[in-house]
């Protein structure tokens, strides 16, 4: 509806916005100036202990310098109590003492049936709920009772149960004077195909009201207790209350709790909700049946930047949360993100809390994984990648879910995490170029006294090497219409540096696209970072960089460039694998890994574009191999000692 010139400035004047928002939070004395209308308190919309939310009240604006939030009385309003705007005006309406402009006639239709149906739900909750204590629900009492769900507990979330009688909350309604249509309405009933009187939706099960923010009664949520009978769960159909899609169980005092610093947590049913809470854990929601929608996941982001997500222990549990984090990949930004508490296998919050107390599950929440984690965990979860073609797949699996995430800072990041993970992973199974289950769970072993100082036990980082990515970077700044040809190769890079790693990510940002940034417009992307990388006096001067160059001649000192790093790094890792196995492989098979190794480095050196381009580094390596095979050291290191 549309609402009269200045009414709505009539109504922020006619209210304090520091009474409406001081009903949500404590104000922080020390830091407020009461008298000059400047209130400071814990911002009610994200979890802090430092009071960083503030309201000027002679403004009517309130800010948070934490995670931004601002807005005026309606605006905190629609925000906290998950209001629609005209509901908002409604409420502050109220509180002001202002009549509101009548409605067109439609809307005004339209919020009385609501207002109607809400009061058939409430009066049926006070039907079930007196039902529970009735001698037909002694099973469903036992069934709690095993649950461990005390009175307190059933009265605080209104549990009750409807008899196992076609028409019984049919009749009681009826005779309190309820219209049938309404009962239908309301989705407490159905009308038969054939015709005759409807009957009852939910027969023989518990019952659990279904609340929206405002804790209006809006739907039901029931269980089976007859063993056998399907669906064990049913909620209420569609109706003008109720969506499903858009409703979160327990979202009123989750809300309320998330005020006084509770953390979020997002479980899986509403059995979950109420063990959680009745623990102690009071900010804890869940969907209602279905899996978490774009909708339900942005009611879950407005109260906390970071919730965490219960997963049952079981193979359900978990594909749950890999399909809500690929739902939540578009829409995260800085500071919204989730994360994962994985339950043992085959329990749920209930049998934690049962089994181990509040203390056991807070360690699940404060153990809880990263989204990232949770999505590289499902790619290399029970794979072995001892083929190119297994690790290329897995390449190609991880880009695609840095490529669904929109926000170029934070995929940067993903992409640094995937980075990590993927080196740490190859290392563990014994290198990217070996495989098998005798090397996976290998630990390292630290070089011996007499290699310590040489080649053998050199890290990641040496110069030959960073050079060399220095030109492989630099070459496709001033190419870019290389970039789709060498995408797969700089994704396998693994540059050694930060500097390096942030232009590695800027190259790949522009890969995604189907046409490539021009070059000035890729290099602004880069910024003072390519600036100091092409101020290098190898690159400085270098003429590929020049924009004239062929671009064919260009990518083959690419491919050769690339095709060097990757097998130096192979040879690398054959060397302390090879290390590892001084102890454990005979003395033949040592001398094979070993010459293996010093022919791999000779090879790599050979495509260099200059005889001399690698020559003292290779030389060096390869002569130091070729000394210890020779004289086959670890032979006399095993017979050493007394015979």
């Amino acid at each position: 509806m549309s609402l009269p010139a200045g009414f709505l400035d009539d109504l922020r004047n006619r209210v304090s916005i520091a009474q409406v928002i001081g009903r949500k939070v404590m104000w922080d004395q020390r830091k407020s100036n009461q008298g000059k209308g400047d209130f400071w308190a814990p911002c009610p919309f994200h979890q802090e202990k430092t009071a960083s939310f503030h309201v000027d009240d002679r403004k009517g604006f309130y800010y948070c310098f934490g995670c931004h939030a601002k807005g005026d009385a309606l605006t905190f309003l629609r925000d906290s109590e998950n209001l629609s705007f005209m509901e908002a005006v409604e409420l502050l309406a109220r509180e002001a003492g202002m009549t509101m402009p009548a409605r067109d006639p439609e809307a005004k239709a339209r919020a009385e049936r609501r207002s109607d149906l809400s009061d058939v739900c409430e009066a049926a909750a006070r039907f079930f709920s007196r039902q529970l204590n009735g001698a037909g629900a002694a099973a469903a009492r036992d069934y709690l009772d095993r649950r461990r769900m005390s009175d307190a507990t059933r009265e605080r979330f209104s549990i009750g149960f409807a008899p196992d009688a076609r028409q019984a909350l049919f009749t009681h309604l009826t005779d309190a004077g309820i219209a049938p249509a309404a009962i239908e309405a309301a989705g407490l009933c159905l009308a038969p195909d054939g015709g005759g009187a409807p009957y009852d939706r939910f027969r023989g099960r518990i019952m659990f009201p279904i609340r929206d923010a405002r804790g209006r009664c809006i739907a039901f949520g029931a269980r089976a207790v007859a063993e056998g009978v399907q669906p064990k769960y049913l909620n209420s159909p569609q109706t003008d209350l109720f969506d499903k899609s858009r409703t979160l169980y327990n979202l009123g005092p989750a809300r309320a709790a998330m005020g006084k610093g509770t953390p979020l947590i997002v479980a899986e049913g509403y059995m979950d909700v109420i063990a959680l809470v009745a623990a102690g854990f009071e900010g804890a929601v869940a969907p209602l049946g279905t899996a978490i929608t774009e909708e339900q996941l942005a009611m879950i982001w407005r109260l906390s930047d970071e919730p965490v997500v219960a997963l049952d222990g079981d193979t359900a549990g978990l594909r749950a949360g890999q399909r809500l984090a690929e739902l939540a990949l578009p829409a995260l930004t800085a500071g919204k993100g989730l994360r994962f508490a994985l339950l043992p296998a085959g329990e749920d919050p209930d049998d934690v809390l049962q089994r181990g107390g509040a203390q056991a599950m807070q360690k699940l929440i404060d153990n809880a994984l990263p989204m990232a984690r949770l999505l590289w965990e499902r790619e290399v979860s029970g794979q072995v990648f001892d083929s190119p073609e297994r690790r290329s797949a897995l390449d190609q699996r991880l880009r695609a879910i840095l490529g669904r995430i929109q926000d170029r800072n934070l995929r940067d990041h993903y992409a640094e995490e995937f980075r990590q993970l993927r080196r740490s992973l190859f290392a563990s199974e014994a290198g990217p170029f070996r495989g098998g289950p005798r090397n996976k769970a290998r630990p390292r072993t630290a070089a011996l006294p007499a290699t310590r100082g040489s080649l053998l036990a050199a890290g990641p980082d040496s110069v030959e090497e960073e050079l060399r990515e220095a030109m492989i970077l630099a070459l496709l700044f001033a190419h870019p219409e290389l970039l789709a040809r060498f995408e797969n190769d700089l994704w396998r890079l693994d540059p050694q540096s930060q500097a390096h790693r942030s232009l590695a990510s800027v190259l790949l940002d522009a890969a995604r696209h189907a046409s490539p940034p021009s070059r000035e417009t890729l290099q602004a992307q880069a910024g003072a970072t390519l600036e100091e990388l092409l101020a290098r006096p190898h690159l400085s001067h270098a003429p590929q960089l020049t924009s004239d160059t062929d671009p064919d001649r260009v990518a083959l000192c690419l491919a050769e460039d690339f095709a060097v790093l990757a097998a130096r790094r192979a040879a690398r890792q054959e060397i302390v694998e090879a290390m590892r196995d001084l102890d454990a492989l005979p003395d033949e098979g040592l001398t094979w890994r070993l010459s293996q190794a010093a022919a791999a480095v000779e090879k790599a050196g050979r495509g260099a574009s200059t005889p001399t381009e690698m020559s003292e580094d290779r030389e060096g390596l390869s002569n130091h191999l070729q000394s210890l095979i020779d004289a086959q050291i670890w032979v006399r290191k095993r017979r050493s000692g007394p015979s």
